[in-house]
């Protein structure tokens, strides 16, 4: 019997928007990214695939041909992002400082610090971390 390396699963989201390469550097400046894979098209549509802190997503400029579109394209979205940060003051004051909309203020609320931002594309993150047992769940 031969040994089977365990299966890991992980989702990472994906994100359509318009403009690639300027929510890149958005990205970068709202939320500290580092960009570790970028692929562009001669058309300048890009593929990339960026890091907060460990936790990664990737971005591409929408190809409606495929059926990926952005929230802009829509009128907004469907999912919502969680960066969960050890300072959600001022990684949201960061992220308004970049060009983010505040869509609610950073407070308590069920057990966590939290607001929410809406990015230049049309994307909601919600910025927090738990206070004291919230976020652990149950098993």
């Amino acid at each position: 019997m031969t040994a089977i390396d365990p299966v890991k699963c992980s989702i990472t989201p994906w994100l359509s928007l318009r403009n690639g390469t300027r929510a890149i550097e958005f990205y970068k400046s709202a939320f500290g990214a580092r960009e570790v894979y970028h692929v562009e098209a001669p058309d300048g549509e890009v593929v990339s695939r960026l890091s907060i802190d460990g936790a990664e997503f990737w971005l591409s400029d929408e190809s409606p041909e495929h059926e990926n579109f952005s929230p802009e394209s829509l009128g907004g979205g469907s999912v919502k992002m969680i960066l969960i940060a050890q300072d959600p003051d001022s990684a949201f004051a960061q992220a308004i400082a970049a060009g983010a909309r505040e869509v609610y203020a950073v407070q308590e609320e069920h057990g966590w610090r939290i607001g929410r931002v809406a990015d230049p594309f049309g994307h909601h993150w919600e910025i927090c971390r738990p206070i004291g047992d919230a976020g652990k769940g149950t098993s």
